[in-house]
């Protein structure tokens, strides 16, 4: 097989480029940034479990050490950790590194679903291009007349209808699944951390800031 007659550009460009269009006409620009951030999340592998681990023991012997009066703010590797300790430090609320880590947790899984419905409705939109592309093709059949041209009339007919369910079911559907599965072990990975700082944290009380008496401050 000829793997080269595969490559079509201008094909290509009718069905990514429809394809990326409808999909911004249908979900809006707002979703389909909020779907971009989430690939490169997914990319990137910001969330590193080891990494989270270490912050979250280093912050548990901080404040059962010195409580919450005491404990300065330090710089954790994972941003909503980071961001839901700071509150907590700042509020001197164990509770409230708790109720933020929540928060974010609804935050990324409403994410995850926006990224997995959009890229399902381009998964949808990709098929249907591609058969307009073909109908473009077609269309040039008079165009082109008989020989060379009328050959790549036709090979641009076939190719975009091809194009249109790779993209479908190779790339953009796949991307969808991994986005749910990917989030999923985060979360399960994330809640198990969670529930490992909240039982050492049970115990932590605020420790009162040293006062000294009036002899010694004599």
């Amino acid at each position: 097989m000829d793997f080269s007659a595969l490559i079509d550009p201008a094909s290509a460009a009718v069905v990514v480029g429809g394809t990326a269009l409808a999909t911004l006409l249908r979900a809006g620009l707002g979703e389909c940034r909020a779907t971009w951030a989430t690939i490169r999340h997914l990319a990137s592998r910001e969330f590193d479990e080891e990494a989270l681990r270490s912050d979250l023991a280093r912050m548990v012997q901080d404040v059962r050490i010195d409580g919450l009066v005491r404990t300065e703010p330090y710089h954790f590797r994972d941003r909503a950790s980071r961001m839901a300790a700071k509150a907590m430090i700042d509020a001197r609320n164990i509770a409230l590194f708790h109720k933020q880590m929540t928060r974010f947790r609804a935050r990324r899984m409403a994410d995850n679903r926006r990224a997995s419905a959009t890229l399902a409705m381009a998964a949808e939109n990709a098929p249907a291009f591609g058969l307009a592309g073909t109908l473009l093709a077609l269309s040039q059949l008079d165009v082109a007349g008989a020989g060379q041209g009328m050959n790549a009339a036709l090979a641009g007919a076939v190719l975009t209808t091809l194009y249109g369910v790779l993209l479908a079911q190779l790339v953009l559907t796949p991307l969808a699944e991994a986005i749910r599965r990917s989030g999923e072990a985060e979360e399960q990975a994330r809640d198990a951390l969670m529930l490992w700082t909240a039982g050492q944290l049970e115990g932590a009380v605020v420790h009162p800031l040293p006062v000294q008496s009036e002899a010694q401050a004599a």
